[in-house]
């Protein structure tokens, strides 16, 4: 028996087994099964197998670890694509989800994409897989987040090389926050370096899931020659010109001791997390086959455990296997419980069911320009949506036909006269923003927002020459299509001011403009987005008074402004509380102050930037019964906010990214005497056998022209990703350096 090789292993699991059965006896009568999604029963057997054979899933990734390589394989053997094409189109066409130029040019994606495949998964029968393509930059966020808050389970690929990274880390946060199950894929492994089992433990640690191989590769870097399959305990090889046949052998001999450690780590690995394979572990069984593909896919449906997969996707290696996996472990749409909020019944959750015969539910979850108008990406909930159809746009209450109906292959659209529940399709010209909900008019749900970061750098933007309608045309159109991007105008210098995620993010916007408008922009140096908030608690007693011929203005507010308490993430402090009793401010003037409040804290009174972090606390005020109005007390908060901020050691805050470099270990020194002299701060290096990954703390304002210098220290070998982590007090030099600044840039303006 392969148990008697860890006894003491096998004692600790039976003390933690016995324990869990006990907490289930405590409390059986009142906890539903931990892999149970609650569902009203589906009985039509049409649209429940229907629903069995559907998948919804994303490919997410840190960038350059081979997503869209993965994606462009796994068209070619489900028969999408007659031909396989390489990322950066080196041969002139490029890889079928990277579309636009730009994408095809640097080698990045830039957009999520929508495809569709069906694939033969063994004697399962047939499946149909919607895939979108996300993008691995941080500063393309927005594009995984809004494909995950859609999709009902996930591909996460790993470099073989650099394994978990920054990127992985923000995507594994995604995941979570929408409870997306995901299988991981190991790719790469024909590099060298490759190291699939300290990228597991990687997995393990960093992500802080459990994770184990359900596969081991027969070779290795230059030398891959298949995988063994430790569930059905057989070696696969790829053959034919691009992998496209596949060879089923038994597993080498040489190979069969590390396989079968590796087999028992992963029943270990499920007996945590699943109570049938605890149980054959206690009994000191070994569980079939059918047991443990129950058992991952139980527990990955519950995101408690990611099954890892292995191969090459450039080298044409696993990728059949990962569709195998996609049919076998990801859940379909019905067992997602997902909710809505009902408008008509004070926002009461309701639990969708995917069955096209119940009234529609919809998600418009991304728009496009197109050159057909606006194409809408939808996700159908509930119900079925066709062509010609009325929907109503719960936000406008709109009713609107549905004038075309596509489904999505990159950017190639196929008409459609019907989709059901669990699927995604694309509309077009139908009037919308992103996150709007539709229904069928009979109901009155909406779904639950996603998240959307803010900002964290600007730029000034000028058209050369004279400006032309398609410069306001084109940032409309982006600002629609890519919540993270905004538009502003300077109060003073009345320039054109756009706000991103990062320089990539701004500078992709301005060559689309320069390409798709034909209009040529001047960009200004990179604006920090600071941000300014309070430290400690300060009373305002404020009264604003204001005689004229006629009626005049009063407004009388007493209470206080404090920095808001840091709170959990989900969790909810307002901002804004009124104390009032007995009528000493009447209820319809509540509202205006609350006003005055936000107009506070659009210009700090430090350097002019947002404020951020403040709680205004109204604990008493006066009245007049002639001379009180919403704008007197509108007024009456502005200006107590602004007295009582003085009086609050007011800071300046500054954006702090976490920056991950990788470069070749004889620059290692080097990279951090850079980082050090940006002030940087080192929170962890690991080093490998030809290179290292340094984590640090930078300020995004000591940042910019890194990637160059970067570049000239390592002699074009490094590289380096950053995300925003956190808004952080700046230095009291930097902050006086700050404040003259200001001064200086209002005083020359006064002139």
């Amino acid at each position: 028996m392969i148990w008697s090789k860890n006894t003491s292993q096998s004692c600790r699991r039976k003390n933690l087994f016995y324990e869990r059965q006990n907490l289930k006896a405590v409390f059986s009568t009142s906890v539903v099964s931990q892999y149970a999604i609650v569902q009203p029963p589906l009985t039509d057997p049409i649209e429940l197998n229907r629903l069995e054979r559907l998948r919804n899933i994303g490919i997410s990734a840190h960038i350059d670890s081979g997503k869209t390589t993965l994606t462009e394989r796994i068209l070619y053997y489900t028969g999408r694509i007659k031909a396989i094409h390489e990322v950066r189109g080196k041969d002139g066409e490029g890889a079928k989800m990277d579309s636009m130029d730009l994408e095809r040019e640097r080698g990045i994606t830039i957009q999520s994409a929508a495809t569709y495949c069906n694939w033969y998964w063994g004697n399962q029968g047939n499946y149909n897989i919607n895939i979108i393509d996300t993008p691995g930059h941080v500063d393309f966020t927005i594009e995984v987040e809004r494909a995950l808050r859609v999709l009902d389970g996930a591909i996460l690929v790993l470099c073989g090389v650099s394994g978990v990274q920054s990127q992985t880390i923000t995507v594994d946060r995604q995941m979570r926050r929408y409870s997306v199950p995901r299988i991981s894929f190991i790719n790469k492994l024909d590099r060298v370096g490759a190291h699939p089992f300290d990228i597991i433990d990687q997995i393990r640690q960093k992500l802080r899931i459990t994770a184990a191989a359900i596969q081991i590769p027969i070779g290795a870097e230059d030398d891959l020659k298949g995988l063994v399959d430790l569930i059905e305990w057989k070696a696969i090889y790829n053959d034919g010109n691009r992998g496209e046949k596949i060879i089923v052998k038994e597993i080498p001999s040489e190979l069969i001791p590390f396989a079968t450690e590796k087999r028992q780590e992963l029943i270990e690995n499920l007996a945590d997390v699943d109570d049938q394979i605890a149980d054959i572990f206690l009994m000191e069984e070994n569980p079939s086959k059918q047991q443990i593909i129950d058992a991952v896919r139980r527990a990955t449906i519950a995101n408690k455990f990611t099954p890892v997969l292995m191969g090459s996707a450039f080298k044409n290696t696993g990728v059949q296997l990962v569709l195998d996996a996609v049919c076998a472990y990801l859940p379909n749409p019905f067992q997602v419980q997902t909710t809505a909020l009902d408008v008509n019944n004070k926002e009461e959750r309701v639990t969708l069911t995917p069955y096209s015969k119940n009234p529609f539910v919809g998600l418009a979850f991304k728009l496009e320009e197109g050159k057909f108008g606006q194409l809408t990406y939808v996700r159908v909930y509930q119900g079925s949506l066709k062509k010609g159809s009325f929907v109503v746009n719960t936000r406008t209450s709109k009713r609107v036909k549905v004038p075309r109906l596509v489904r999505m292959h990159s950017n190639e659209m196929e008409d459609i006269e019907e989709v059901g529940a669990g699927e995604i399709c694309a509309l077009f010209g139908v009037d919308c923003s992103s996150g709007d909900t539709f229904t069928d008019g009979t109901i009155a749900y909406t779904m639950t927002s996603m998240f959307v970061p803010d900002p964290v750098i600007s730029l000034s933007l000028t058209p050369k020459g004279k400006e032309s309608p398609n410069f306001s045309r084109a940032l409309n159109r982006f600002q629609r299509e890519d919540p993270t991007f905004r538009v502003s105008v300077d109060r003073e210098s009345k320039e054109t001011i756009i706000s991103g995620m990062g320089e990539l993010h701004l500078d992709i916007y301005v060559e689309r403009m320069r390409r798709e408008y034909n209009i040529d922009c001047v960009t200004g140096k990179p604006q920090v987005a600071f941000r300014e908030t309070v430290t400690t608690k300060s009373k305002f007693d404020f009264t604003h008074k204001k005689q004229t011929g006629g009626a005049g203005q009063y407004g009388k507010v007493t209470g206080y402004i404090e920095p808001l308490p840091r709170v959990e993430e989900g969790e909810d402090i307002p901002d804004f509380e009124s104390r009032i009793t007995g009528g000493n401010i009447p209820t319809q003037y509540i509202p205006a102050i609350e006003k005055g409040f936000r107009d506070a804290l659009e210009t700090g009174a430090l350097i002019g930037h947002p404020i951020n972090g403040v709680r205004f606390v109204l604990e008493d005020g006066a009245f007049h019964a002639v001379d009180s109005s919403e704008l007197a007390f509108r007024l009456a908060a502005l200006y107590a906010f602004r007295e009582a901020y003085q009086k609050a050691n007011p800071v300046i805050l500054e954006p702090i990214m976490n920056v991950e470099i990788t470069a070749p270990i004889e620059f290692q020194g080097t990279v951090i005497g850079n980082l050090n002299k940006r002030k940087g701060i080192i929170l962890d290096t690991e080093v490998h056998e030809d290179h290292f990954v340094t984590n640090a703390e930078v300020s995004l304002n000591n940042m910019f022209g890194y990637s160059a210098d970067l570049r000239s220290a390592t002699q074009g070998k490094g590289e380096f990703s950053m995300e925003y982590k956190s808004h952080i007090p700046v230095y009291s030099n930097v902050q006086e350096e700050l404040i003259a600044e200001y001064k200086k840039k209002r005083a020359a303006e006064k002139k």
